[in-house]
């Protein structure tokens, strides 16, 4: 196989275009291939409105060794492609089925690769099945009647199921790891161009079929997966985990439990400390979410293209990230961009409310939308502990819920800035899943972070321009985005409770759906590693 790298095209061309380009580059016929596959594709937006995406292809032609000689093309080079390979099994006896600890994409994934190769696990999810779910928070959408057990946040695929469904992570993978989620999303059902975009994404709606399919690839392959099934307590014998109990009554024996319960599961946070599972407060964010029209936003990204550009259509809806750091040396940036997407009511507990971004996978909504955060220590918990940061959460949602009596507050940044209520819109309209009203958010947030937040957004308004417009609409509370403790585990995997496995987002180790679901990649080897299948 021969890969080229650093082949640029010109938004809206054709795949024939750049099957010719890499021909031309090796000087051989486009007939002459015998494959010919995308491995990586970036945009190159720094000379706007001169933006061009660049390639990495892989192909392969008869006589490659003479080809890549006689080419003399400095870009291409002979590679080979690195699977991800599963351990292999161990030896020692399991008694009774692996239990995993929700449905997430921790628990999805590492239920997936173990029932796979023959493991058969159980997945106990407290939340209902996607189908169920997604009638549930539609119907919390347009009443506010909230179900605790069927929401944004608990339920199958996780927290991620409604958001944008972002694929991308910083997380170094010389496993083969990332490459292995994506293929698998792509094995069920999500789009073939995840596996070579730079910024991948699925899409809430897209999602939602995808983690269906991965369920009933488990249970085809012998695993079980359980719904409205919460774990409320360990069975502990000697140091070790010998069960759990399921909804405060059912016991269920097993010698190793992954624990992948997400980064709102507070209750069971609260369970494991009981149970004496070391854990430590550890640092998160909270903010707002911003809403600007996208039209402005891809405007400032792409440059003055024509409206009727089929370039323009080429490259969609565009995205941003942006950072500062204040002069009190708080870091603020925007998380969770979502491209013509939503601000939705992402509440799981009566009485507080919290919100987080969600996009379809065309991105076709009017505003673009980001969490804008700032990243608050321990030291700025009011408490002790190591749930001292989930009582944090707690109160700033409390606030926010109490503010406008459980709609979503909004408020224009002008009004934010002046410290007082909106009472009219202007040119940006939210786009929210749930109701909204006026309210001060000044109110909700600690005046460190609304400070932190004003300095932030002027300093983005130099890289994006409009980005401090006083009509941009704000949102809050967002809190969740990302657990506020770390369930402590060695190099075994195991958590001080000998058999319990930490894994995901809410156990501290993961941030974001890829990350989250690699993580429990590694607890499904882990456990692999060491016991042999389960024999019926």
């Amino acid at each position: 196989m021969i890969r080229i790298s650093n082949i640029k095209m010109r938004p809206g061309h054709t795949r024939e275009e750049l099957v010719k380009k890499a021909a031309d580059m090796l000087r051989v016929g486009p007939w002459e291939f015998t494959g010919f596959s995308i491995w990586k594709q970036s945009l190159d937006a720094r000379k706007k409105p001169d933006l061009h995406y660049v390639y990495t292809v892989d192909v392969e032609v008869p006589k490659e060794k003479r080809v890549l000689e006689r080419s003399r093309c400095h870009q291409a080079a002979l590679a080979q492609r690195q699977s991800y390979q599963f351990p292999r099994s161990g030896t020692e006896r399991m008694r009774e089925k692996i239990v995993i600890i929700g449905s997430g994409p921790a628990g999805l994934f590492c239920g997936y690769f173990l029932a796979k190769h023959g493991y058969r696990p159980l997945i106990l999810e407290r939340g209902a099945d996607v189908d169920t779910r997604v009638r549930d928070v539609e119907a919390f959408w347009r009443t506010g009647c909230l179900s605790e057990t069927s929401n944004v946040q608990f339920g199958e695929g996780g927290a991620g199921t409604f958001s944008d469904g972002k694929l991308n992570t910083l997380v170094k993978d010389i496993q083969g790891r990332n490459r292995a989620v994506l293929e698998v999303f792509v094995k069920a059902g999500a789009p073939g161009d995840i596996l070579y975009k730079s910024k991948p994404h699925i899409g809430t709606d897209v999602l939602r079929g995808v983690v269906k399919s991965m369920r009933e690839q488990i249970t085809e392959w012998g695993g079980e997966v359980r719904f409205f099934s919460q774990v409320t307590g360990l069975k502990i014998r000697g140091g070790a985990v010998e069960g759990v109990i399921v909804n405060g009554t059912e016991e269920i024996l097993t010698q190793a439990v992954v624990l992948a319960v997400g980064h709102s599961a507070r209750d069971t946070f609260s369970m494991l400390q009981k149970s004496g599972v070391e854990m430590a407060a550890k640092a998160f964010a909270v903010g707002l979410r911003m809403e600007h029209p996208q039209d402005m936003i891809t405007r400032a990204q792409y440059g003055p293209w024509p409206e009727e550009s089929s370039a323009l259509r080429h490259l969609g809806a565009a995205s941003y990230k942006v950072t500062a750091q204040t002069q009190g040396g708080r870091g603020v940036y925007s998380f969770c961009m979502c491209p013509g997407g939503y601000v939705v009511n992402a509440s799981s507990e009566q009485g507080r409310l919290a919100i987080n971004g969600m996009s379809n996978h065309a991105r076709d909504g009017r505003n673009a939308n980001s969490a804008l955060i700032v990243t608050v220590t321990p030291e700025d918990f009011p408490g002790e502990g190591p749930l001292a940061g989930v009582a944090f959460q707690r109160e700033l949602e409390e606030k926010a819920y109490a503010l406008c009596q459980g709609k979503i507050p909004v408020q224009l940044y002008g009004d934010f800035r002046e410290n007082r209520c909106s009472t009219a819109l202007g040119e940006v309209k939210p786009d929210t899943k749930g109701a909204y009203a006026f309210g001060n958010l000044r109110r909700v947030l600690p005046e460190a972070i609304s400070q932190a937040l004003m300095e932030g957004i002027e300093s983005f308004e130099h890289k994006i321009q409009g980005f401090s417009r006083r009509d941009a609409v704000l949102s809050g509370v967002e809190s969740r985005t990302s657990s506020p403790v770390r369930i402590f585990r060695d190099e075994r995997g195991e958590s001080n409770v000998l058999g319990l496995y930490p894994c995901g987002e809410g156990a501290g180790y993961a941030g974001g759906i890829t990350s989250a679901a690699m993580d429990g990649m590694r607890a499904a080897e882990k456990i692999a590693a060491r016991y042999a299948p389960v024999k019926e």
